[in-house]
Order: C-alpha cells, then sequence, then structure tokens
C-alpha cells in the first residue's frame, strides 16, 4: 500500500470537544486534509517547535526527548500514521542508531511533535485518507469565518486594534523584553504577536 506524505496545515481549536485542538495535516501532492484532535499541551508542543523564535525556559517533553536522542545518536527517520480505529490515529516512529532501524508506537500527537523537531516526514496510508480524509474547499473556510455574529467581530477587531495601538508606543528594546516576558509565562498567543510587530519594524 502506497505513502501518502502529509505537511501540517495548522492547529486550531476543536468544534466538536471542548478544551482540545484539532491538528490539521494535508497532502503534499493533493487537496485533501486529515483533521486530528490533540490535547491542549501536545498542541502547545507543536506550536512551539513550528514557531522557530519561541523559547520556552525550561525544555518541554518533546524537547527533552529530542535532546536525550541526541545524545544517544538516534535518529527519526520519518512518522507514520498507520490505523485508524473507532476515530483514534495510530502511529509509528521510524527510529535508525548505528544503521539499525527500530519501529516504536507512538500516539499521533507525540509523533507529530517529534517530527517538527526531527525534521522528519510525516506519511500515512491512501486507505486512511480514504477514511478520514476531507477535500479543502476555500468557501467552507470563508463559511467557518462568517459564522461569528458581529458583535464577535466587533469584539475581536477592538482587541486587535488596541494591542496593535499598545505596541506602537513601546521601543524596540521594550518589545523585546515584553516577548520574553511573554515566554518566561508560557504566553505564546501574545509572544507570536509581539513577534510579529518586531518583523514588521525590521
Amino acid at each position: 500500500m502506497s505513502l501518502i506524505k502529509l505537511t501540517i496545515k495548522g492547529i486550531s481549536y476543536s468544534q466538536t470537544q471542548s478544551g482540545a485542538y484539532a491538528l490539521v495535516l494535508s497532502e503534499i501532492e493533493g487537496t485533501r486534509t486529515l483533521p486530528i484532535i490533540i490535547g491542549a499541551f501536545e498542541a502547545q508542543s507543536i506550536a512551539i517547535a513550528l514557531e522557530k523564535e519561541i523559547r520556552p525556559p525550561r525544555p518541554l517533553t518533546h524537547d527533552l526527548f529530542k535532546t536525550f536522542a541526541d545524545r544517544f545518536e538516534i535518529n527519526i527517520k520519518q512518522v507514520i500514521i498507520h490505523k485508524l480505529v473507532d476515530g483514534v490515529f495510530f502511529s509509528s516512529l521510524i527510529c535508525e542508531r548505528d544503521g539499525i532501524e527500530e519501529i516504536i508506537d507512538t500516539r499521533t500527537s507525540d509523533a507529530i511533535a517529534l517530527a517538527v523537531r526531527f525534521n522528519a516526514p510525516i506519511f500515512t496510508y491512501e486507505n486512511i485518507l480514504d477514511k478520514a480524509g476531507i477535500y479543502l474547499k476555500i468557501e467552507e473556510e470563508l463559511f467557518m469565518e462568517e459564522d461569528l455574529d458581529s458583535e464577535e467581530i466587533e469584539l475581536q477587531l477592538e482587541e486587535e486594534i488596541s494591542q496593535e495601538s499598545s505596541f506602537s508606543s513601546l521601543t524596540s528594546e521594550e518589545l523585546h523584553q515584553q516577548l520574553n516576558d511573554a515566554v518566561t509565562n508560557e504566553n505564546y498567543e501574545l509572544a507570536a504577536k509581539i513577534r510579529d510587530e518586531i518583523s514588521k519594524r525590521s
């Protein structure tokens, strides 16, 4: 059965499970996406690994695993999402050390968090995409955005405008200090916004 290469399209709040997130993977040569429900910690870990400029003050569990693997010269070659049972995805890490390959069973959320850190490709099988894949439609994305009522949109706009104006009054040095404070307090959403403001100025 042929393997299909996937890439991370994004992470969003889950509309079906409270307190959970939807990790969306998409096939590189096609329009299907694979939404996977993951926990808040795993979502945060993947998001931090994707945001190269944000570093937590202490290593997260997946960072520790990466350091441990590097120290003992273990490399993760690829991740394969190989099974789907009752809505639960099963994955494997294909690891290599001294030319010997090992296959390790893992939760899909952990597998993706490690794949990002090791720059390892992510694959799945055609039959899994057939069962759980969703064809990406721009119209559906637009419809989801318009689903918010006007009051919610207004509040979001006001919040973004007030935040941007407060950033504009700060010096570059103050912005970098706020960025460090946000990362230390694990407020990664705020850190990302401050980083964007710093990028605009440079």
